[in-house]
Parts: C-alpha cells; sequence; structure tokens
C-alpha cells in the first residue's frame, strides 16, 4: 500500500487507535462496521507497515511529582558531527527531558522538559543541562496551560 493511501477503514482504525489505544479489536471492529477478523488483520499490517509504531501509556506528570513543563531553545557552539551527536546522546540520557527537536531557525534544538517547579528548574539548568558541552545559548519557556496535546496527524484522505 502507497504512503499516505488508507481506505476509509483504515483511517477509522487510527482515529480510533489515536483515542484510545487500549480498546479492544472487538471493540474496536463494532466502532468501525467491521468485523473482528478483518479488523485484527488491518491492525496487523498498519503496525507491520510501520504506520503504527507502537503503543504507551500517558502518565500524569503532577502526580509523578513534576508538574511544570519546560520549552527550552538552545544553541550550540559548533554544528559538526561530533557535536550533534554528543548532544542527542545526551538528551536521551537526560530522563527530565521529555522531546528534543532539532529545528531551523534562531535556536538548533527545542527540548521539552518536566520539573517540578523553578527550583527543580533551576537544579535541572545547573546539575543536568549547563553541564552539557558544546552549548553556547539557551532561552527557556514555563508551559502555563497546554490546550492541545495529540500525537499524530492524520490527514484527510
Amino acid at each position: 500500500m502507497a504512503e499516505g493511501s488508507f481506505d476509509q477503514f483504515d483511517r477509522k482504525i487510527l482515529q480510533a487507535l489515536a483515542e484510545d489505544g487500549r480498546i479492544s479489536n472487538s471493540q474496536l471492529a463494532q466502532k468501525i462496521g467491521l468485523s473482528p477478523s478483518p479488523c485484527w488483520q488491518r491492525v496487523r499490517r498498519l503496525e507491520k507497515e510501520g504506520v503504527i509504531s507502537g503503543y504507551r501509556a500517558i502518565l500524569d506528570q503532577e502526580k509523578l511529582g513534576a508538574p511544570e513543563v519546560v520549552m527550552i531553545e538552545v544553541v550550540l557552539d559548533r554544528h559538526d558531527d561530533e557535536i550533534l551527536e554528543a548532544f542527542g546522546t545526551t538528551m536521551e540520557r537526560i530522563p527530565e527531558v521529555l522531546e528534543v527537536h532539532l529545528t531551523t531557525g534562531e535556536y538548533d534544538y527545542l527540548i521539552k522538559v518536566a520539573v517540578n517547579g523553578t527550583r527543580g528548574y533551576e537544579e535541572f539548568l545547573r546539575r543536568k543541562l549547563y553541564r552539557v558541552p558544546g552549548i553556547r545559548h539557551t532561552r527557556s519557556s514555563f508551559v502555563l496551560r497546554s490546550l492541545k496535546n495529540v500525537q499524530a496527524f492524520l490527514p484527510p484522505g
């Protein structure tokens, strides 16, 4: 199947699983209007093709003790392969770092971090981020409220 060419049932499956990744196959089949066996086969095909890349639980950061989210723009000293790879590897190892994006524009990276208030953020900066070699400059913004948080966009078919 060509990339992006999904029929109405595939699209309904993807939308339903994006809303509830724990829905049972029988509930999913009923919801989209297929019998369970073809529904299961379609889900397996979408997984095999990599359209569905995995399933995960959404955790409540507040209940975990790190309720604040900070977006940090990072500028590196240099942009050679060694520095870029070292930065990426280091970010993968820091548990507070939720996302890392290489970007265009004024900053090289945008990272999303979960912390426990301003003191938690100060500790993160001093003990972790500022110890990463190659960082020239950062700029931070605390997220006050998240208005929308989805993991994927399903373009119209």
